[in-house]
């Protein structure tokens, strides 16, 4: 499997487990949240699907323009960056222990750092 495939096959199976996700809390977590984490899933759910969706566009890019180190390091950064920011947010859902939220702005600061990449790597694109 060369990189766009990898990256292109991450960021699917991350559509389509925001999509479960955002299904199940609609449907069996909405009534057991309070409104506030609630509130905060979702923010969870949205940030994985844009994200996902970038990291898709990513791997379109890799796939026209071959191996650049540039975009695989933006999509390693979103991947880890999804990993912790909304997988921190769902798993304080779940019931883990309050600091397991100090998780999360690292995930943010990946998710940040991996689009500074991108611009990068758009940048020495042909």
């Amino acid at each position: 499997m060369n990189t766009s495939q990898r990256t292109m096959s991450i960021a699917a199976v991350s559509l389509a487990l925001a999509t479960m996700l955002g299904a199940f809390g609609t449907h069996a977590l909405q009534s057991v949240l309070t409104e506030r984490q609630f509130s905060s899933y979702q923010t969870g759910v949205t940030y994985q699907f844009f994200h996902s969706l970038g990291l898709l566009a990513i791997g379109v890019l890799q796939r026209q323009h071959g191996d650049s180190v540039w975009l695989a390091r933006a999509a390693n950064l979103l991947v880890i960056g999804m990993l912790l920011f909304a997988g921190s947010i769902y798993a304080l859902t779940a019931g883990a222990p309050r600091w397991f939220g100090m998780v999360a702005p690292l995930g943010g600061l990946s998710l940040m750092a991996g689009w500074l990449i991108f611009f990068v790597g758009v940048r020495k694109l042909p």
